[in-house]
């Protein structure tokens, strides 16, 4: 889809929570991923964060930067598949006002493309809550290449046409 050159580009500020039993900052490839992906695009890091698969640390963490107008989008990796310790689904649809089930749909069909059927084992999902955006993300590199290339790379650029994510923030929250 089209960057419109006329719109203006407007850096969204991101927090990237990582989601983990086992990493710590300096092995956190994805989210390291993550942040390169987003400041070399023009984002604003707003903040960064390692949590243990505890779906009540994820959601206090999710409050917290809900809570603080400096982050308008929450980036997750981690904790979106299948076993007893991945929550991360969960603890989002706890703080969720209005989900996104399209993000979890397309970004299946795009890592289909790459991993093939083993993209059914991940429940990647988005939502909006209290004017703030949070996309979960699988806790691969590659799984988070394929959102932010597929998916948000353009939804959180104010130039995308049709339409993204950016043009929506100053209604998020209307009554």
């Amino acid at each position: 889809m089209p960057i419109d050159p006329t719109r203006t580009f407007r850096p969204v500020r991101i927090a990237v929570l990582t989601v983990s039993d086992t990493r710590s900052l300096a092995e956190d490839r994805s989210g390291d991923t993550l942040v390169g992906l987003l400041t070399g695009a023009g984002h604003e890091l707003a903040d960064r964060a390692i949590i243990r698969d505890e779906a009540e640390q994820i959601i206090a963490r999710l409050h917290a930067w809900i809570d603080d107008h400096e982050v308008d989008c929450i980036l997750t990796t981690g904790g979106t598949g299948v076993t007893g310790r991945d929550v991360t689904p969960e603890a989002v649809e706890r703080v969720a006002d209005k989900m996104i089930p399209g993000f979890g749909e397309l970004f299946r069909w795009l890592s289909y493309q790459t991993i093939g059927t083993s993209t059914v084992q991940s429940r990647a999902c988005a939502c909006v809550t209290r004017g703030t955006y949070i996309f979960a993300l699988p806790g691969s590199t590659g799984a988070v290449k394929d959102a932010w290339n597929g998916i948000l790379k353009d939804q959180l650029d104010s130039r995308h046409r049709p339409c993204n994510f950016v043009e929506l923030m100053p209604r998020l929250q209307e009554r």
